[in-house]
């Protein structure tokens, strides 16, 4: 059973004939005649009395309020997405890691909806990990992580590099490490630090840079918001490994000190973590969202 049938089944009961269809359909009367021969043939029972004047038999009169009820549910299904197509778009969802959230996004936020006052914007602080999840799950639009090519390999996954930014080290000023200008890996490696929850990207890439050294990561916290990151760090002895763009503002602190890290001994670079824009290729061909990608690719790549 298709659409069109039902469309003329009942293009045929507002007529009154197979010929008053055809011009109703804009096709030949042995198009509608093929059609609701088909439609007869699927449902086993024949709709119409054949006559001077289309009538419908016992089926017939069983199935048309059926068939007004698809075709009136397609045609809402068809203006829904001619709409979404168009742009009118209820709301955005955008899942971001905590320091984009903070200091990179608010600009293009402000901007998205100057441009897009029609469209809701909703925008969730989380890990990498869990952001890719909720992108998959289709609970967001658009997420802008840390790169994880386990999530994004998939040839649905549409994946924009943003940026390259320095990993640093937050500790108190009154630390052992802040005497130095840029701290060893070997010095490094002998404190105990606060990590990034599981299902974050900066604990994966601080897990795995301690693997690649032949140390054990001497994670005695884990927590997942920057403010708390401080808090703890300021009491003296603890140390975090966190992206340069979560430090901006660390100067105005004095309790507080950053410090950048010496090239890794096994590769000669410094630490660092790739930023990612991240969306489904169907989702690029609704306009707000689109719009907000451009947006976006606009202001961090050129930041980046």
């Amino acid at each position: 059973m298709r659409i069109e049938q039902l469309q003329a089944f009942l293009a045929i009961i507002e007529t009154g004939s197979f010929q008053q269809a055809a011009r109703t359909c804009s096709c030949t009367q042995s198009t509608i005649s093929r059609q609701i021969q088909s439609l007869e043939e699927d449902l086993g029972i024949p709709l119409f009395h054949r006559h001077h004047q289309a009538k419908l038999t016992v089926g017939g009169e069983r199935l048309l309020p059926h068939a007004r009820k698809i075709c009136q549910e397609w045609k809402l299904v068809h203006q829904s997405i001619s709409s979404l197509l168009a742009g009118k778009q209820p709301e955005l969802c955008v899942a971001a890691i905590h320091s984009v959230c903070a200091y990179l996004l608010p600009p293009i936020l402000q901007q998205f909806c100057d441009r897009h006052p029609q469209v809701q914007l909703r925008v969730t602080a989380l890990g990498s990990d869990r952001s890719l999840k909720v992108l998959k799950d289709g609970l967001v639009d658009i997420a802008i992580v840390m790169e994880n090519r386990m999530f994004t390999a998939s040839s649905d996954m549409v994946v924009q590099n943003l940026y390259q930014e320095p990993i640093e080290i937050l500790m108190s000023a009154k630390h052992p490490l802040a005497q130095y200008t840029t701290i060893p890996w070997a010095e490094l490696v002998k404190y105990p630090q606060v990590v990034f929850k599981d299902g974050y990207g900066m604990q994966r890439l601080v897990q795995e840079q301690f693997s690649k050294l032949g140390t054990k990561l001497q994670a005695v916290l884990e927590l997942n918001t920057l403010d708390a990151f401080r808090g703890v760090v300021r009491q003296g002895e603890l140390i975090a490994l966190l992206p340069k763009s979560a430090l901006l503002d660390i100067h105005s602190d004095p309790t507080l000190a950053a410090r950048s890290i010496e090239p890794t001994p096994h590769t000669g670079v410094h630490l660092s973590r790739q930023v990612v824009l991240v969306t489904t290729s169907d989702r690029l061909q609704i306009p707000p969202i689109q719009s907000f990608w451009d947006l976006v690719c606009k202001e961090l790549v050129v930041a980046g």
